[in-house]
């Protein structure tokens, strides 16, 4: 039965087509697997085991008459901490103020509901989801499957590590600056963030995404079949398209690929991971593609200001809170909202500028190009105990240079496992497409991961 665990979704559903496993036997080797991993990687919010064999049991049944309820019947799905399941409360990753229950589903939760996938748990964040670390007040600390004493990353820290280490084959994250990404790259996955307002989330902000994080392109793409359906809760989303998701095959020649390697600013892009990117153009010329180099669109103004205006938009939640209750905030996100207290609202403003010089910069990019190959983080790991790559709570905002940009200028952008360093942890490499044609990230990572090949041993629960 360990065998199935590495099952994509597509070959799982195949199985419970065929009869050859229901979903209570895969749910039953599932929880055994998480057990010996969980006291370890500490990825999971709300696990209830007794809930997933029950809705197990049910679709085992509905499968057994061959009346599966929609595409994902039977499938376990764990959802971000962040994203609204009805009755659980949402913490936001932190200690502090109260967390009732939500009252009901989000839409991400709502539509995977609706085609029978099978919710195992929510996954871990840190507080506020304004940390790319698994360190939350509330969660306690995740660590990166591929070598515990390193950090998956975040916000969507839970969802990296459980996908990493086989928690089921889909994950759903949400992407502000990076916080699919990054973590997907750290932890050796699949992390896509759509278009804004593809996949409908509440609540809704300027640049927040939610998206599926997985161990293949092809399971990303059957996520977004469900995730990308309409609902008129957020009142950014786009308007209602059908996509065929699971056309995968892209003809390179005529493409023309981008190749961002330098940011503009922040950290220091590491050479392993230079290389690999640069293995990942070559693949693309090699099947008909034109190579062309691209500037960064990132600039230390940019950056610099997009973080004026998220102390500050951070300083406004955390002001109304009573005192003894900021107090159980991680000291880090305290340390950089502070500066947020004393900004002019005038310099609050100029920071939230910014994100619109991002998205005319972005955006420009694509009279180029047809989409870009860029690192993901310009650095390959870092310890598990540290807020954020640079271990600074006044620079938190280093690494997410190569990410960050496409979620003002709303392209969809996808991260995938490239390769490994000499210490055997995994390096990303992104995709961006013009906005809208996210099929075409989707085709394009798809053809990059059939050459660069599958991940064929993934980490195992410790001994």
């Amino acid at each position: 039965m360990a065998e199935c665990l590495a099952w994509t979704a597509t070959e799982l559903l195949a199985a419970y087509r065929d009869k050859r496993l229901s979903p209570s036997e895969y749910v039953e080797a599932l929880i055994a697997h998480i057990a010996r991993w969980e006291p370890q990687l500490n990825a999971l919010y709300a696990y209830a085991p007794e809930a997933l064999r029950e809705a197990a049991r049910a679709s085992s049944v509905r499968w057994a008459k061959g009346e599966p309820r929609g595409a994902l019947d039977g499938v376990p799905v764990t959802i971000k901490e962040l994203i609204a399941t009805k009755g659980t409360p949402i913490p936001h990753g932190t200690l502090a103020g109260e967390h009732p229950p939500a009252t009901e589903d989000a839409p991400p939760t709502a539509r995977l509901a609706e085609d029978g996938a099978l919710l195992i748990a929510k996954t871990t964040c840190p507080d506020y989801g304004m940390l790319s670390s698994g360190r939350s007040s509330f969660h306690g600390l995740t660590r990166n499957p591929w070598d515990l004493s390193c950090n998956p990353g975040g916000s969507s820290s839970g969802a990296a590590a459980a996908a990493g280490a086989g928690y089921g084959p889909l994950h759903v994250g949400t992407d502000i600056g990076g916080s699919i990404r990054l973590p997907a790259a750290w932890c050796g996955v699949v992390g896509f963030k759509p278009t804004l307002g593809r996949v409908p989330i509440d609540p809704y902000y300027v640049g927040r995404c939610a998206g599926p994080m997985t161990r293949s392109v092809a399971d990303a793409a059957l996520m977004m079949g469900s995730l990308s359906r309409t609902d008129r809760r957020d009142a950014m989303r786009l308007p209602p398209e059908s996509i065929d998701w699971q056309s995968l095959e892209q003809p390179m020649r005529g493409l023309r690929i981008g190749v961002m390697l330098e940011a503009g600013c922040g950290l220091g892009l590491n050479d392993e991971i230079a290389t690999c990117v640069e293995a990942a153009a070559n693949h693309f010329e090699a099947a008909g593609a034109t190579l062309v180099p691209l500037a960064p669109v990132m600039t230390r103004t940019m950056l610099d200001g997009l973080d004026r205006f998220w102390r500050a938009r951070q300083w406004s939640e955390l002001e109304a809170l009573p005192p003894e209750e900021r107090s159980k905030v991680l000291p880090e996100i305290l340390a950089w909202a502070d500066d947020g207290a004393r900004l002019s609202g005038t310099e609050v403003v100029q920071g939230f500028e910014q994100t619109l010089a991002m998205r005319r910069a972005t955006e420009g990019v694509f009279a180029e190009v047809d989409a870009v190959l860029s690192p993901t983080t310009p650095m390959i790991a870092f310890p598990a105990e540290w807020p954020s790559p640079t271990n600074d709570p006044q620079r938190p905002f280093e690494h997410i240079v190569y990410t960050v940009p496409w979620n003002m200028g709303e392209q969809p952008a996808i991260s995938l496992n490239g390769g490994f360093s000499r210490d055997g942890m995994p390096l990303g490499v992104q995709l961006i497409a013009a906005r809208f044609n996210d099929a075409l990230v989707l085709r394009l990572a798809h053809a990059l991961e059939r050459w660069v090949g599958p991940v064929t041993q993934w980490p195992a629960p410790p001994a």
